[in-house]
């Protein structure tokens, strides 16, 4: 996918407006992890780290290190989209505006609600955004594309690159705790059912011929049998996926499928 590729076809303003509130909430809920202070999700482990290390905020971290890991795209060849460029900036830029508005909070009577809404919210972000189909970000798609070069599983390739990712940040000064194992347990179910909530029609979706039956075509369904269920129109319940999968553009070898299985 480029960048212009995904700035045509239906419901295109809708999916703007899905990419950029999902990347700005997806900012906001980090920054909510980092205020409750019971552990990152590990990409943010390692920018806090090197924040810590530098003086920079976490925030222009992330945008930096989005950017580093973007060009490790180039051999691997890799082709960014509208939603990969704007992920390096707007995610960053949310998380520090964030930061600057939310006070720490002390005890576990004010972390562990911040904790909870964070990790919430960061399905609910996950799953806008990657319902929009304007590509992964950055990190996803360094993670799917060693897998395309390695032939290695995808669950291998991301647990080795986040191992590597939260020792290094929590070696320097990055934050683990509960919140990070909480993070990784639940983000996959969250994000997955979030996004059957803002899934948009499939592209080619309308117009669709109706699936045929079991039967030839035109015969009439066998005694004592019903028959087979019309194909919804085009933007009706049939467009949502159901409680046991997700639409085939993030289908099982697709970046944005990545993230939602183990």
């Amino acid at each position: 996918m480029s960048i212009a590729s995904g700035l045509r076809g239906r419901h295109l303003a809708r999916r703007l407006v899905q990419l950029y509130v999902g990347l700005t909430l997806y900012g906001v809920s980090s920054a909510l992890l980092v205020r409750s202070g019971l552990g990152l999700e590990p990409w943010n482990v390692l920018h806090q780290g090197l924040a810590a290390r530098t003086g920079l905020s976490i925030g222009v971290v992330s945008i930096v290190v989005g950017a580093m890991v973007l060009l490790l795209w180039l051999p691997i060849r890799q082709r960014p989209g509208l939603g990969t460029v704007s992920n390096v900036f707007v995610i960053g830029l949310a998380m520090d505006g964030t930061l600057a508005l939310v006070p720490d909070v002390h005890g576990p009577a004010g972390q562990v609600p911040l904790l909870v809404l964070g990790i919430v919210l960061n399905g609910v972000a996950t799953g806008l955004y990657i319902a929009a189909r304007f590509g992964p970000g950055p990190r996803d798609g360094l993670m799917t594309g060693l897998h395309r070069l390695t032939g290695r599983s995808v669950r291998l390739v991301r647990t080795a690159i986040e191992v590597v990712v939260v020792a290094t940040g929590f070696l320097l000064g990055g934050s683990v705790g509960v919140g990070t194992v909480l993070y990784a347990l639940a983000i996959g179910p969250l994000a997955q059912f979030f996004l059957r909530r803002f899934a948009l029609p499939e592209p080619g979706s309308a117009g669709a011929a109706p699936a045929a039956g079991p039967g030839p075509a035109g015969a009439a369904p066998a005694p004592g049998t019903a028959p087979a269920p019309a194909a919804p129109a085009s933007g009706g319940p049939a467009l949502v996926p159901g409680p046991a999968s997700v639409p085939s553009s993030v289908a099982a070898g697709t970046p944005e499928g990545a993230i939602l299985r183990p």
